[in-house]
Order: C-alpha cells, then sequence, then structure tokens
C-alpha cells in the first residue's frame, strides 16, 4: 500500500474513463434513440473535491454522449474526449497540453480499451468489477465497482495520500 500512497502523491491528473468506472455499464436507450446513464453522486462530489484539492480531471470514453457532456459540465470538468476508440491520442494530447509527465497521470479504466493508458501512467486503477486483465495491469482495483463508488475510492484516497482530505473533512480551504 505504501507504494499507492507514493504513486498516488505524485498525481496532478486523474482520467476517467465513462461506460463501466462512471457509470456501471448499462446503456440505456429510449425508444427516440436518446441514450440515458445513471452517474453516482458520491462519485460526482468526490471528482469536485479532487479538482478542488488542486487535482485535475480528465475524462476519455470510447462513446459519444451529450448527457455524458452535461454531467461533466456540471462537476467542472474542463478536458472531455468522447468517441475516442483509439484513447491514446487523446491521452497524449492531455499530456502535452498540460504538460504533464505519466508519473503525474493516474487513469481509471474497466475494460480492454483502457490498458494502452493504463500501462503508461503513474497511477493505473480497475474498478473492482473490470475485466479480469485490466486488473492484472492495475497497479491499484478499488472495492467499489464501477458507478457504485468507485471514482470516490480513487479521489478519496489521492486526497488521503496528497494531504488533502483532512481539510476537506474539516472544511478549511
Amino acid at each position: 500500500m505504501q507504494d499507492i500512497l507514493e504513486r498516488a502523491a505524485l498525481i496532478r491528473l486523474v482520467i476517467f474513463d465513462v461506460d463501466g468506472v462512471l457509470t456501471d455499464g448499462s446503456l440505456y436507450l429510449g425508444d427516440d434513440g436518446q441514450e440515458y446513464k445513471a452517474f453516482n453522486s458520491r462519485d460526482g462530489h468526490g471528482m469536485v473535491m479532487l479538482q478542488e484539492s488542486g487535482v485535475q480531471i480528465g475524462i476519455i470514453t470510447g462513446r459519444t454522449s451529450q448527457v455524458v457532456s452535461i454531467r461533466m459540465q456540471s462537476l467542472g470538468v474542463e478536458h472531455l474526449f468522447q468517441g475516442c476508440r483509439d484513447k491514446l491520442p487523446a491521452y497524449e494530447a492531455l499530456k502535452r497540453d498540460l504538460s504533464l509527465d505519466d508519473e503525474a497521470i493516474a487513469y481509471v479504466g474497466d475494460d480492454l480499451v483502457d490498458l494502452p493508458i493504463m500501462r503508461r501512467v503513474g497511477l493505473a486503477v480497475a474498478v473492482a468489477d473490470a475485466h479480469h486483465l485490466v486488473r492484472g495491469h492495475a497497479h491499484l482495483c478499488t472495492q467499489a465497482r464501477g458507478g457504485r463508488g468507485a471514482a470516490r475510492e480513487v479521489c478519496e484516497l489521492i486526497m488521503e495520500a496528497q494531504g488533502t482530505w483532512a481539510r476537506i473533512v474539516a472544511g478549511t480551504p
């Protein structure tokens, strides 16, 4: 666990996948073709607190959905890449734009398309119900499943490792 905390202490950007990480992976489609997703409010609050602590958040997802844009806007997430079947170019662009090294980036994923990024970052995280190969390449596997508190767990771990969690809990700047 000490290695995980040391890695987490260096993180300046956390990138999340959406389907299977920020949601449980279910896709709800209406008769009109409208797509619906269920997001966990505690995950969202964790993402807001993490940003308030000084860590940026990015999203790289293979699907394109207006509901994802709306949710990320409500959370203040500025770095959103949708429709990325190959996620590595978006990762490289974000890393370059923010002038970050791999060691300063964490990635949270659940499926095989996430592996190219997970193999590069300083802290690779798999949600509890991720594909077994993804869990095998992760530095950390969450206790919570995707869409069920995994993002919150990651956010709190990083804030604890960086010494900002206690201030947030106490309600002091």
